[in-house]
């Protein structure tokens, strides 16, 4: 019985080793393509800068990530160096990034933009256009930059004390 015993640990901890390898495998794969994206959409939102995932100094991938960021020539030591609006975009183009992992067919955003100017505003409309072509946007925006990339418009007004929707087809669906 005590053979049996030892040859089942055995294979146990073997499937253990292997399983280990295997979602190592995974998650080596997950970083390196989210990090690439990451930085990829962090640079299309804000241009001329950049942004990435990394272990903690001195630890591993399992162990966790960090995102740093580089305006200019400069990598912030700290998220908290950032303005409101440059903290939305590094958090919006992790979920894009992490989105583009494993794409949806559909997607419902609301006010992402709030902190954000016009010209950030148009970034993100240019990036769901772009990098999401198999996708569909809700998006509900205060802002004239998203609506300059979108196909059908909905606004919501108020007219003689009862609210209204309208209508618009910016331009054909590709």
């Amino acid at each position: 019985m005590l053979a049996t015993v030892l040859k089942d640990k055995s294979k146990i901890e073997e499937t253990i080793e292997e399983l280990e390898r295997h979602k190592r495998d995974a998650l080596q794969k997950t970083w390196e393509k989210v990090n690439g994206d990451f930085g990829g959409i962090f640079a299309e939102l804000l241009p001329g800068n950049f942004a990435r995932l990394q272990p903690p100094e001195g630890k591993d991938l399992t162990e966790g990530l960090e995102v740093k960021v580089q305006l200019g020539t400069v990598w912030k030591q700290s998220l908290t160096e950032l303005s409101g609006g440059q903290r939305s975009l590094v958090a919006l183009s992790l979920i894009m990034s992490l989105l583009q992992f494993k794409p949806a067919p559909m997607y419902i955003l609301d006010e992402i933009d709030a902190a954000l100017d016009l010209s950030h505003t148009q970034h993100i409309g240019q990036l769901f256009r772009n990098r999401f072509k198999g996708s569909q946007f809700i998006v509900v925006s205060l802002k004239e930059g998203l609506f300059t990339n979108a196909n059908v418009l909905f606004r919501a007004r108020f007219r003689d004390g009862t609210s209204i929707v309208e209508r618009t087809t910016q331009r054909s669906s590709r």
